[in-house]
C-alpha cells in the first residue's frame, strides 16, 4: 500500500522572503490557484497583520473558492506575559479567513533564552496555550518547532518536550524544521525515527532550509524516516539560499522513488509542474534557473554528439525519466561540439525528414562549425539554428531584402528626447518602403523602423515583441575557444509572440550589425512561423 504525502507550499510566504521578490496581493492570488490547480494541499499565504499586503491578501481570500487547496495562515505562538485571548498576533489568525493555521514556537533552549528571554518551563506554556486556544477557534493548527534540529542535537529531552506540548494541545501535525539549513541527511533521518518512537500518534512533516544544498535530499530523507507533511516552495525560493524545492521533492518522490503517492498530484497534474515553475518566475520577476533538475529549460538537452546519437535511438539513454512526465521537452543544442545526430534530430523536431545520408547533414554541420568559430552560439539561440536549416533547406522565403540602413545620433538641445534616428531602406515583395524612427536607443530604433516599414505588409508583426538583449564582447576568449577578431560582439536577442520565446542571434565587430542581424532574423523567424508565405 502507498504512503499519502501531503503537500504543503509555503511560496506566497517563506518564499517571499527570498531577496528581491515582493509579491503583490494579486501576485498571491494568482500563484495560489495555480498551485491549486497542481494539487498542493495547503497553501500558506502569509502572516495575517504582518503587513498590508498579507492582510489584503486574507480579506481578499474571503471571497474566493479554491478547489481543493486549504489555505493556511502563519503566525508566531503568543507573547509573554499576553494571555490568549488578549495576544494581537493570535487575534489576528482567528480573525482572518483562513480555515487551517500554522504557528511556529521555539523548540532550541538557546533561542528560548537569548531570543525570547523567559524560562524554558514559560515558553512551553507559550507553545500549548497557543495552540490549544486557536484549536478551539479553528479547522486544525500545524505546529512548526523553529530550529528543531539544532535543538534536539543540544538538548534533546526538551526539544520533544516542545513538541510533546503542541501534540498534546491538539497540534494535527508537528513540523519539524532545518531552520538553518546545516543538518545532514543522516541527522535528519535519525532524529525523525526517534520522534516517531517517543511520538507515535503523532503526524510528523518537515520544513528544510538549502543552506547546504541539501534542502531537498534532506526532506526525501524525512519523508523515508516517517515524515508525510512535506513543506517547501516553488523552484526553492527563500531566505538565505532558499528553501526545499517542490519542483524536485515532487517529482522525486511520485516519480523516482516507490510507495508513495499524493491526494491530487497525479501523472496528470504532474505535466503541469514545469508550467508552474515557469509562472512562479515569472511572477516573482526572477530568471528562471535553467539548470533546475525537472523543470529547467537545460534539464533534459542535449549538446554532445555521442549522447545525441544514442539520444536518437533511444531517449533513455541519457535521461533518467521522459521529460514529458513533468511537462518539460527534450532540447537538442546545435554547436560546433555536436555531430551529424544533433542536425537530424533539430531537424526531426522541426518536422523535416532528413536522412543521415543526406549531404545536407554535413554541410549544415560544417557551416555551425564554421560560424561558431566566429563566435556565434547556436545552442543558446535555438531559433537562430532553425533558421539556419531552414534557410538551406531552402524553406525561408524571401520575406524582405535590406538596400541600406543606418543608425544616426540626432540629439539636439531644442529636440532631446530624439536621440538616435534609425533609417532602412527595404525591398517587400518588389516594392521599395523608406521608412525612419527614432528610439532610446540604436537596437530601439532598429526595431521601431523596421517594424514601421514591415507592418502594412505583414500585420502579423503587431503580435511581435522583444523581451530581451544580451551583448557579450567575445574578444580575449582565446584562440582555443573562438577564433573571432578583436572587438567582436555576439548579441542574443530573446522575442516572444506570446505564447513562445525564440532567441536569435548576430555575431560582428560592429555591436550594432550584430545587433541588426540578431533583430531581423527575430522578424522572420516570427514571420514563418505566422505566415509561410511572403507578401505578395
Amino acid at each position: 500500500m502507498s504512503k499519502l504525502l501531503t503537500w504543503y507550499d509555503t511560496t506566497l510566504r517563506d518564499g517571499a522572503q527570498s531577496d528581491g521578490v515582493d509579491f503583490s496581493v494579486r501576485d498571491k492570488i494568482a500563484i495560489a490557484r495555480r498551485l491549486d490547480t497542481l494539487g498542493i494541499d495547503y497553501i500558506e499565504m502569509g502572516w495575517p497583520g504582518a503587513n498590508k499586503v498579507d492582510s489584503a491578501c486574507f480579506e481578499e481570500l474571503r471571497s474566493i473558492r479554491l478547489q481543493h487547496a486549504r489555505i493556511t495562515a502563519f503566525g508566531s505562538t503568543r507573547r509573554a506575559g499576553n494571555s490568549p485571548e488578549n495576544d494581537p498576533t493570535l487575534r489576528a489568525l482567528i480573525d482572518c479567513c483562513a480555515p487551517v493555521i500554522t504557528i511556529f514556537g521555539k523548540s532550541c533552549p538557546q533561542h528560548v533564552r537569548i531570543a525570547l528571554g523567559i524560562s524554558r518551563d514559560e515558553n512551553l506554556r507559550l507553545i500549548a496555550d497557543s495552540v490549544a486556544y486557536l484549536r478551539a477557534h479553528k479547522e486544525s493548527v500545524i505546529y512548526d518547532a523553529e530550529h528543531f534540529f539544532d535543538g534536539y542535537k543540544r538538548d534533546a529531552a526538551y526539544a520533544l518536550a516542545t513538541l510533546r506540548a503542541a501534540h498534546e494541545s491538539g497540534a494535527a501535525a508537528l513540523t519539524l524544521c532545518d531552520t538553518n539549513g546545516g543538518s545532514m541527511p543522516e541527522d535528519i533521518s535519525s532524529i525523525i525515527a526517534q520522534i516517531r518512537r517517543e511520538l507515535p500518534a503523532a503526524r510528523i512533516g518537515i520544513h528544510a532550509h538549502n543552506d547546504c544544498g541539501l534542502a531537498v535530499a534532506n526532506s526525501l530523507a524525512a519523508v523515508d524516516a516517517g515524515a508525510d507533511l512535506i513543506q517547501g516552495t516553488i523552484n526553492g525560493i527563500g531566505e538565505r539560499c532558499g528553501n526545499a524545492d517542490l519542483c524536485a521533492i515532487i517529482p522525486n518522490l511520485l516519480l523516482k522513488k516507490q510507495g508513495y503517492t499524493g491526494r491530487r498530484i497525479d501523472a496528470a497534474a504532474l505535466r503541469g509542474l514545469s508550467a508552474l515553475s515557469y509562472a512562479v518566475s515569472d511572477i516573482a520577476n526572477i530568471a528562471p534557473n535553467k539548470w533546475q533538475p525537472f523543470v529547467g529549460n537545460a534539464a533534459f538537452a542535449h549538446k554532445g554528439g555521442i549522447h545525441v546519437s544514442a539520444i536518437n535511438k533511444d531517449s533513455a539513454l541519457y535521461e533518467h525519466l521522459a521529460p514529458e512526465s513533468v511537462g518539460n521537452t527534450r532540447r537538442i543544442l546545435i554547436s560546433q561540439q555536436g555531430g551529424k545526430s544533433n542536425i537530424i534530430a533539430l531537424a526531426r523536431r522541426l518536422g523535416i525528414d532528413l536522412p543521415a545520408d543526406s549531404p545536407a547533414v554535413a554541410e549544415i554541420s560544417a557551416i555551425i562549425k564554421e560560424k561558431a568559430s566566429r563566435g556565434y552560439d547556436y545552442a543558446a539561440a535555438e531559433a537562430g539554428a532553425e533558421l539556419l536549416l531552414r534557410r538551406h533547406l531552402g524553406q525561408i522565403p524571401d520575406y524582405f531584402s535590406v538596400k541600406r540602413f543606418y543608425v544616426i545620433n540626432s540629439h539636439t538641445e531644442k529636440d532631446p528626447e530624439m536621440a538616435i534616428e534609425a533609417c532602412l531602406k527595404l525591398d517587400v515583395g518588389g516594392q521599395t518602403t523608406h521608412v525612419a524612427a527614432s528610439g532610446l536607443g540604436p537596437v530601439d530604433a532598429l526595431e521601431r523602423a523596421l517594424r514601421r516599414a514591415l507592418l502594412p505588409f505583414y500585420p502579423e508583426l503587431e503580435t511581435l515583441s522583444l523581451i530581451d538583449y544580451k551583448v557579450r564582447v567575445l574578444a580575449g576568449l582565446g584562440e582555443s575557444a573562438c577564433t573571432v577578431g578583436p572587438g567582436s560582439v555576439r548579441v542574443l536577442i530573446d522575442s516572444s509572440d506570446g505564447s513562445s520565446v525564440r532567441t536569435t542571434v548576430g555575431v560582428s565587430a560592429d555591436l550594432i550589425e550584430a545587433s541588426w542581424s540578431a533583430l531581423t532574423d527575430a522578424f522572420i523567424c516570427h514571420l514563418y512561423h505566422h505566415r509561410p508565405c511572403p507578401a505578395p
